[in-house]
């Protein structure tokens, strides 16, 4: 029952959110700690590890819950789930989009979205910066990453190393 439930899931998931993997992150917050099949704790950790590791975040995300949850059958699951409902609308949205892309019902509907998606990742950054940035040393090392990574395109690998070592260097002072 679990397996199913994993892929059902994650299909939801996959299916009621736009703008890529970030703009999953609340939605999939929501579902693992109301399941009881992650804590905020955990969460936070696996979206670090998603980011950090090759792939999407959402698929990498979906993939690590479902292994925890349900073995290698769960990652599968939940991975499929994910992935299911891009395949079948891209595959949908690509065949139309050229004969359907300059009417203005299909502009305005975009035009709603794209702004939605940018309060879906402010949502996810400050539910996660809520449970993560717990004193002084997690603001500075969140702002030296911002800083890092908007004003000196640092590479994202490069950020998660210093942001270590500067935990590492903090949290020993």
């Amino acid at each position: 029952m679990v397996l199913i439930n994993l892929f059902f899931i994650f299909f939801k998931i996959g299916l009621f959110t736009f703008g890529g993997g970030y703009a999953m992150l609340p939605l999939i917050q929501e579902e693992m700690i109301a399941h009881g099949w992650l804590n905020i704790d955990q969460f936070v950790d696996i979206v670090a590890v998603s980011q950090m590791t090759p792939g999407a975040i959402a698929i990498n995300t979906a993939t690590f819950v479902g292994y925890k949850v349900g073995g290698i059958i769960g990652a599968l699951c939940s991975t499929f789930g994910v992935i299911s409902p891009s395949l079948f609308i891209i595959t949908i949205v690509a065949t139309a989009m050229n004969k359907f892309k300059d009417y203005p019902l299909v502009e305005g509907a975009w035009q709603g979205i794209r702004p939605a998606v940018v309060g879906l990742i402010m949502a996810a950054v400050i539910s996660i910066a809520q449970e993560v940035i717990l004193d002084i040393n997690g603001v500075v090392i969140g702002v030296v990453a911002l800083i890092l990574l908007v004003k000196l395109k640092l590479h994202p690998i490069a950020v998660i190393i210093i942001s270590a070592l500067l935990g590492l260097i903090l949290g020993l002072l």
